[in-house]
């Protein structure tokens, strides 16, 4: 980790386009930068959630006028795989000398401008400006006592989990993808002791054709894939040796009397759970950060639902603390922008490769001019 002493000019939370065409900016400014990336390689976010094969486009939304920002990180006017894209990315910021750190996941913000301090589950930093850019679509936590992993679609180690039992909770695409891949690692391992176990708290998995497809495949193949109908995560514990557990239960009995029941389940190491139930907006990590934002009501907003919590924000995307900006997925579909006549208005923004460069540009550009 970087000694405490060293100041950043800029951090930036996230290694998407946003992030990393932030980073080239403030290079090329002369300003020093880091890059926190929770995940073990650059864009791991998008890696974590495209699906396979996607083509990715140059596309330029309406309203926006003039050239791609940052030329290096524009798509091919072709239709290209995400993987080859993700490929082009990596490939410039390696060429570029990057200062990145991967598998840092970024926890809180103290202190005020020009002195922030940016923790993190390795350490802290100390910044002056600091870039959220971590996009839009957040794991949902499990909700039980323990740390089980929580993934958006793919899982980064999968060769972590050969030789052992392991529990993959969801009943969607994302958790079929996770099963298929972690069954195929064990059977190429010829690891034919231990199982993935796929866990629904529902009878019915809803999946589209394309996995439905794949995951047969696997199990023809010889997969050890187990299925596990309406069950149901239950308790968090630790057991004798210290081992944090998570049990499940798949059916109960009828009343023995004065409200007992018995339960049939079973307990799995919590390291050995992975949980694909979800994701969710930034919104309550704004709040924990203490950004500013508003609730949407008929009258106040057109593009967001009801309820929904929108980030306010300057033209140059900074917000109610000076020196953090907010960029990308991260304020998809739309955030509050207060124009330079003080007027409050909901503006539109569509969650592309184009908009998150062009943010990450801005945001630099007035960090520079500061």
């Amino acid at each position: 980790m970087v000694p405490m002493t060293e100041k950043f000019d800029l951090i930036i939370v996230g290694s998407g386009p946003g992030g990393i065409c932030a980073a080239l900016s403030a290079k090329k400014g002369s300003k020093s930068h880091l890059i926190l990336e929770k995940g073990r390689k650059i864009m791991q976010g998008i890696i974590d959630t495209y699906p396979k094969g996607k083509k990715v486009y140059p596309t330029i939304p309406k309203g926006y006028e003039g050239l791609f920002p940052v030329p290096e990180i524009k798509p091919p006017e072709e239709k290209i795989p995400v993987e080859l894209y993700i490929e082009q990315v990596q490939a410039l910021a390696s060429e570029s000398r990057l200062n990145i750190h991967f598998n840092e996941e970024f926890q809180e913000i103290m202190g005020t401008y020009p002195d922030y301090l940016v923790k993190t589950n390795k350490g802290s930093y100390l910044a002056q400006n600091i870039i959220l850019a971590f996009g839009s679509n957040i794991p949902n936590d499990l909700g039980i006592y323990g740390e089980a992993k929580t993934v958006r679609r793919n899982i980064e180690n999968g060769e972590d989990y050969i030789g052992i039992n392991v529990l993959v909770i969801g009943g969607g695409n994302a958790a079929a993808d996770v099963v298929c891949s972690l069954s195929k690692i064990k059977r190429q391992a010829k690891d034919d002791n231990t199982s993935v176990y796929w866990a629904h708290i529902k009878e019915t998995f809803e999946i589209n054709t394309d996995t439905a497809r794949d995951l047969g495949e696997e199990i023809l193949l010889g997969g050890h894939i187990k299925i596990l109908q309406k069950a149901v995560p239950k308790i968090g514990e630790v057991d004798a040796e210290g081992i944090d557990r998570l049990y499940i239960h798949q059916t109960t009995s009828p009343s023995l009397g004065n409200d007992l029941y018995t339960y049939q389940g079973m307990s799995f190491p919590m390291k050995n759970v992975i949980a694909c139930i979800g994701t969710h907006g930034p919104s309550a990590i704004f709040d924990t950060l203490n950004l500013q934002q508003i609730t949407c009501t008929g009258v106040i907003c057109k593009i967001a639902r009801e309820g929904e919590r929108l980030l306010m924000l300057s033209e140059h995307f900074e917000t109610g603390r000076k020196g953090i900006y907010a960029i990308g997925g991260a304020i998809s579909p739309s955030y509050m922008e207060i124009g330079s006549d003080g007027i409050i208005k909901e503006k539109k923004h569509s969650n592309l490769i184009f908009t998150a460069v062009w943010d990450a540009k801005k945001a630099v550009d007035k960090i520079l001019q500061d």
